[in-house]
């Protein structure tokens, strides 16, 4: 369903331009509720301002306020181009531009409107998911990412989001009240390929401690993300966090790593488009002739892989880390900025799965476009990118407009 609202000048005889505005609505073969100019419940679903006539444009900065106190969505202006509409409705359009605010103005034939009305909605349903939802930054982020931190109060004016900071020692209190399962530590998980090596099977029920305390801390906390400084965990309880950010992400709790909040913000928004998780991992090689990318990290979402088979941690050599297979076909390489200021978002297609024990244990290749390699060589977001499958980089662009 979707809001119209209406304004028009009182220069105009009211009933001829109801019977217009209704006309025109019902030629858009939309389901739609008309709100006429009641603004009290602006938002709360995709709200389009239909322009019914020219002389509105100061009706429009009367009502501004109390529209952007309702809703961060971008303010869409409906025109039928009939009673000098889109004329006021550019009038209006520049107003907003002129004060730093996002809109656009749909205006073409009804099939046209129809597709993009259709193709805002989903995209707003995404921004309306994250609004008032609440990650967490668990331990800074970790010391060589010197260009990967975030501005709080940004990330909360653009997307609605908090975020939080959590010290590890909260973390740490949680898994030492926790008791190891034992052979248990693999319940309720699909069941890993080939044989488990005995180091890490050794390791099993500290990395299932290190789940349930991060998911105990999430419900704690509301969260509906968060990033952990998971290298301190291989001093502090000789363990990783890989398989626990795995299993996190499969269970609908966007989960990272390395304290990595731009990383994170671009898994959570990058899944409210998708509706699936990201592959939250480092590039570690391309080829310019081939268009080849090799993206890897030590932990993957569990609901993302076809199969996966458990190793240790590549740095460390300890822990357990997850050697994931991930389906081929299409894919999105995609990237926030801390701020918001910046986005990557780049489609492509996930040719193979590769095993190098020189390289974090699940690696994929992607080929991408000769863009990608001007991107990531001379102006990258960071070193951690996010993998989504599918083609969605479209939805991605118009959530971040």
């Amino acid at each position: 369903m979707v809001s119209i609202y209406t304004l028009a000048s009182a220069l105009h005889d009211a009933k001829a331009v109801d019977a217009a505005a209704r006309s025109f609505l019902d030629s858009l073969g939309i389901e739609y509720s008309l709100k006429g100019d009641d603004f009290s419940d602006y938002g709360s679903e995709l709200s389009l301002i239909c322009i019914l006539t020219g002389g509105t444009e100061g009706l429009f900065k009367e009502v501004l306020p109390v529209i952007k106190g309702l809703s961060r969505q971008r303010i869409f202006l409906l025109a039928s181009g009939r009673s000098n509409s889109l004329a006021a409705s550019m009038e209006i359009m520049s107003y907003l531009r002129q004060h730093g605010l996002r809109g656009e103005i749909l205006h073409g034939s009804p099939a046209y409107i129809r597709t993009r009305i259709e193709s805002v909605a989903k995209v707003e349903d995404a921004r309306r998911s994250l609004e008032f939802t609440t990650v967490g930054v668990i331990g800074a982020p970790s010391d060589w990412l010197i260009a990967s931190h975030a501005d709080p109060e940004a990330v909360y004016d653009r997307l609605g989001v908090n975020v939080e900071s959590i010290p590890m020692e909260e973390l740490m209190d949680e898994y030492s009240s926790l008791e190891d399962v034992g052979d248990r530590a693999l319940e309720g998980l699909p069941d890993p390929c080939g044989e488990i090596p005995s180091v890490v099977r050794a390791s099993l029920p500290g990395a299932d401690r290190i789940y349930r305390a991060l998911r105990n801390l999430a419900a704690k906390r509301g969260l509906s993300g968060l990033t952990v400084r998971c290298f301190d965990l291989l001093t502090s309880v000789h363990n990783t966090g890989c398989l626990a950010l795995a299993r996190l992400n499969s269970e609908g709790i966007a989960a990272g790593c390395e304290g990595d909040i731009p990383a994170l913000l671009s898994m959570l928004v990058g899944k409210s488009v998708s509706g699936v998780s990201g592959f939250q991992a480092n590039p570690s090689c391309m080829d310019l002739e081939s268009g080849e990318f090799v993206f890897s990290h030590c932990t993957v979402p569990l609901d993302m892989v076809s199969s996966f088979s458990l190793d240790t941690h590549f740095e460390s050599g300890i822990g357990v880390g997850i050697h994931g297979e991930l389906p081929l076909g299409p894919a999105t390489v995609f990237k926030v900025s801390g701020d918001l200021s910046r986005h990557f978002a780049c489609e492509g297609e996930l040719l193979r799965n590769e095993y190098s024990r020189d390289l974090c244990r699940t690696q994929v290749v992607l080929r991408l476009p000769d863009q990608a390699f001007r991107y990531f060589l001379t102006d990258p977001i960071g070193n951690h990118h996010v993998i989504f499958p599918g083609h969605c980089a479209a939805a991605l662009e118009e959530l971040l407009k």
